[in-house]
């Protein structure tokens, strides 16, 4: 029997933006705040940058959706596996990357998580589980897939948690990869970083299903719609579907309602949507209603809060000396890291 999905609102409501009695800790929401205000500064800062061709190639800011990557950080533990496509500059911030390597990728320099190779599209940290950003729409999926199968196979209890956009539903090797997930239960959470928009293409102009947790349901896996301003809501649909996927009970699809308030690229001029239908997004901004809690709970003081700023304020620019004081790869450097080493233990030396 097909798994219905859960009804929920498509967006918060100003109603339940503020719970009458907090969800989660005080350290959850202090941390929440922290870290959303930390990529929302780093997003705007690479922004300006990029205006001032600081670095080049393409940039895919994730400001507006921080929500996602800080209750699925919170919902998840070490060891836990995490992928994504190329907006890719808020998930290792929320994981613990330190934020001087990812502006030195950006720069291109070989401080860079990926030594100046990569650059904003293809972020990689192993070190707190973050297996890349990836270019390519949609790969990452069944590649997720198999680092799932990876843990399966190696008898641990770590997750994989597969980000895409709502674009990438299309792609033929989502179905793929979803019926054998099914089929092996494997310990992997797909989600949907749903902004309603594939570049300049609404949900609406691609689908006559635009509700994309149905998707799962054709192959009875467990999905549900969650409201992605909220980090509480994540957190709590994370949480249930790592619990689903270390019992061994296989995997969930989450379709994470959000927002992005830039354009999809640095390049885009967003004609597509109203500034009225922005506004209205930007009144449920996830890292004023964790600073609310805060505050209606009289866990910081306004001062403890001005802090706060300060030190994200500082720890963006501190990247930036980084990354303009660090040397780009010499030439000799080209041809490093394209290929493993063999280790065949019949070669003798």
């Amino acid at each position: 029997m097909a798994v219905k999905a859960q009804k929920q609102p498509a967006k918060a409501t100003k109603k339940s933006k503020l719970a009458l009695k907090p969800k989660f800790s005080k350290k959850t929401y202090i941390k929440w705040y922290t870290d959303m205000l930390l990529i929302r500064k780093f997003e705007e800062k690479a922004g300006q940058l990029y205006i001032q061709q600081k670095f080049g190639g393409f940039c895919h800011l994730y400001i507006g959706q921080e929500a996602i990557v800080a209750g699925t950080a919170s919902a998840c533990i070490k060891g836990d596996k995490h992928m994504t496509a190329y907006r890719s500059h808020g998930h290792p911030l929320a994981l613990g990357t330190d934020p001087r390597r990812l502006m030195a990728e950006l720069y291109g320099r070989t401080t860079g998580v990926s030594k100046g190779k990569g650059g904003s599209m293809h972020f990689f940290d192993k070190e707190v589980g973050f297996l890349g950003g990836h270019g390519i729409v949609g790969a990452q999926i069944a590649m997720g897939a198999g680092v799932a199968f990876a843990e399966q196979y190696k008898g641990t209890k770590n997750i994989a948690c597969v980000s895409m956009g709502d674009g990438a539903v299309r792609q033929g090797a989502l179905h793929e990869t979803f019926n054998m997930a099914m089929i092996w239960k494997l310990p992997v959470i797909f989600i949907i970083e749903n902004n309603n928009y594939a570049m300049g293409t609404s949900v609406e102009r691609t689908t006559n299903v635009t509700d994309l947790s149905k998707i799962g349901l054709s192959y009875e896996m467990p999905s549900r719609i969650v409201n992605g301003m909220s980090p509480e809501s994540v957190h709590e649909a994370i949480e249930e579907a790592a619990d689903r996927g270390r019992r061994g009970d296989g995997p969930t699809l989450l379709d994470i309602r959000t927002y992005r308030y830039k354009g999809h690229s640095m390049s885009d001029p967003q004609k597509y949507r109203t500034k009225a239908e922005v506004a209205e997004w930007m009144s449920q901004d996830p890292i004023e209603h964790c600073k609310s809690v805060i505050e209606k709970n009289n866990w910081l003081t306004a001062k403890k809060i001005d802090e706060i700023g300060e030190w994200v304020k500082n720890e963006v620019a501190e990247s930036v000396k980084f990354a303009e004081d660090s040397p780009y790869p010499e030439a000799k450097d080209l041809y490093d890291d394209v290929y493993a080493e063999p280790n065949y233990p019949f070669i003798v030396e």
